[in-house]
């Protein structure tokens, strides 16, 4: 992946072209949050990707996808384009960035 950034991740609008459809990530979100045991509403949450789209994430696989609750998701939301930006300006490779947005995500819960 790290050989391709400069016609995937670092292009302005390529994650427009790799989301999935709300359709499919808002009841996949429902589901989570029952399986989760998440009380709160479905609104309260962003279906987010455990690896981002801008870092190249696998944009609908389950394994990839849970509820994270706001405002937390907003924060991280800044740091994944953060991150992004380190990749495509070259100060971080793609495999670093991705092991820290995991390890920031797990801190999280």
């Amino acid at each position: 992946m790290q050989a391709s950034i400069g016609e995937t991740i670092c292009v302005r609008g390529w994650t427009a072209t790799v989301r999935p459809p709300t359709s499919y990530t808002s009841e996949l979100k429902r589901q989570q949050m029952v399986e989760y045991g998440e009380t709160g509403p479905p609104s309260a949450y962003q279906e987010d990707h455990l690896i981002s789209l801008e870092l190249g994430g696998a944009p609908a696989d389950p394994r990839n996808l849970w509820p994270e609750p706001y405002p937390r998701a907003s924060t991280v939301d800044q740091i994944e384009n953060a991150l992004n930006d380190k990749v495509c300006s070259g100060q971080l490779s793609l495999a670093d960035a991705q092991r820290q947005e995991a390890a920031l995500k797990h801190s999280y819960g």
